[in-house]
């Protein structure tokens, strides 16, 4: 402890009673149990030569090499769970265990984080690589929910009108059935709380519903909470069908097509002082380079009510996507053009945080051109908005969009991004932004 805590003893201290005890150990239930164990367990890994990285204070980093590989061996640290990641895992379990006791006896392959199921899976090619379901979470959800309507009288609907997360032409700002009362409304919330970790595990398919109908948790209708039964209606029957939704860690390098990037443009008329900020302690980047790519979108006015835009984004680093972003914006634009613009502005500031976690763990970052420090490639398919960020001498016509407009280009002359153009076909953040097609009543199983 860093301060004195002190109790009188009670009847269970025996002939100590009344005695006045100074506390020695942290005790679960006290308010400073938490960071005396981890002030205690940080001591523990810098005397095993870690540091603590900037970015993330609990995951924890040291240089080490195998067969003449220079990489940083890592440990995540959740309360008093620890990964751990090394050619040789096991030396440092056993160097903790000389001041730890573990459950279970020691280091274990994990194969359950946070609800999600890890395993190890073949690629097409033959190699192995880590995968991450959310198939044992989303059973267990589909149970509860299954429970909750079975204590009303009622069940999930048939497979035949679950294909897709909502029904047909199902647009949840235009619901006008009657408001919930208070325990069906605080049942949405923990619905809405459910689907949403389901989404953080990698169910990615709903996340456009599900933050559709998060925007109404203030005043829930009773066809609102049906679209929510919708949903688990059709995560219940993808797992019947063997649908597995997994994410696959693929640390194979993308290919991207440089031709029509342009990756050596002149900004220095423009924005002569931009420079990514990059802090002097950052640690020296070993092992396998990355590269960054991102998928952006916007659907122009899709809020038939408001009328605003609805942003899309999803982050990968190789081939693996690691942040996925569906969110309504915040204001009206009165373009296509303007509504990219703020779409494209948000994933400028979540690149910028994932370059600066990414260097802060030692890891080099590469841009589509293979030298090291270069630019993450982001995709839009919209060509105006492409040619305004990528060519130095666009003019910007439209006064109002000037913030986004000026974020972007600056993030350009920065060698933070480089933009390229994308089909709408293959935007692969499209699925954020516009509803999955569902099938209309009328349709026959077979049609």
């Amino acid at each position: 402890f860093k301060e004195k805590i002190w109790f009188e003893a009670g009847l269970e201290l025996g002939d100590n009673q009344g005695k006045v005890c100074i506390l020695t150990r942290a005790l679960y239930g006290l308010r400073s149990s938490g960071s005396s164990w981890r002030s205690f367990f940080a001591d523990s890994l810098i005397s095993l030569g870690f540091k603590s990285t900037q970015a993330d204070r609990d995951v924890w980093i040291r240089p080490a090499s195998k067969d003449g590989f220079r990489y940083y061996e890592m440990v995540f640290v959740y309360v008093d769970d620890i990964l751990v990641l090394s050619k040789d895992a096991n030396k440092i379990i056993d160097d903790l265990k000389e001041s730890y006791e573990f459950k279970g006896g020691g280091a274990v392959v994990p194969d359950l984080y946070l609800g999600a199921t890890i395993e190890r899976t073949q690629r097409p090619d033959g190699s192995m690589a880590w995968a991450m379901s959310p198939k044992q979470y989303l059973q267990t959800a589909v149970k509860i929910v299954e429970g909750m309507l079975e204590a009303d009288g009622d069940k999930l609907r048939g497979k035949r009108y679950a294909k897709s997360p909502f029904a047909y032409n199902y647009r949840p700002e235009l619901d006008c059935t009657p408001e919930l009362n208070s325990e069906l409304a605080s049942r949405y919330m923990q619905l809405i709380g459910i689907a949403r970790w389901a989404i953080e595990l990698g169910q990615i398919d709903i996340y456009l519903e599900v933050s559709v109908l998060s925007q109404h948790q203030a005043l829930p209708r009773e066809g609102h909470l049906d679209a929510l039964y919708h949903i688990f209606a059709y995560i219940k029957y993808q797992l019947e069908d063997d649908s597995e939704h997994r994410i696959i860690f693929d640390a194979a390098t993308p290919e991207v097509d440089c031709s029509h990037i342009k990756l050596h443009a002149d900004w220095s008329d423009f924005y002569p002082d931009a420079r990514e900020e990059i802090h002097d302690d950052m640690p020296e980047a070993l092992g396998n380079p990355v590269l960054i790519n991102c998928f952006v979108d916007a659907n122009h006015a899709g809020n038939m009510v408001t009328r605003r835009s609805h942003s899309g984004i999803v982050i990968f680093v190789q081939q693996t996507p690691i942040i996925w972003f569906s969110k309504r914006q915040n204001t009206v634009e009165t373009s296509t053009f303007g509504s990219e613009f703020v779409a494209l502005r948000i994933a400028k500031e979540l690149i910028v945080a994932l370059r600066h976690k990414l260097r802060s763990f030692g890891i080099p970052i590469v841009g589509p051109d293979g030298k090291i420090d270069g630019p993450a490639v982001v995709h839009c398919d919209n060509a105006g908005v492409v040619a305004n960020t990528s060519t130095p001498e666009s003019a910007l016509t439209k006064k109002h969009l000037a913030v986004n407009y000026h974020s972007v280009r600056e993030g350009a002359a920065a060698g933070i991004l480089v933009m390229s153009k994308e089909d709408t076909a293959t935007n692969l953040a499209d699925p954020f932004t516009k509803v999955l097609d569902a099938p209309a009543p009328c349709e026959n199983e077979g049609g």
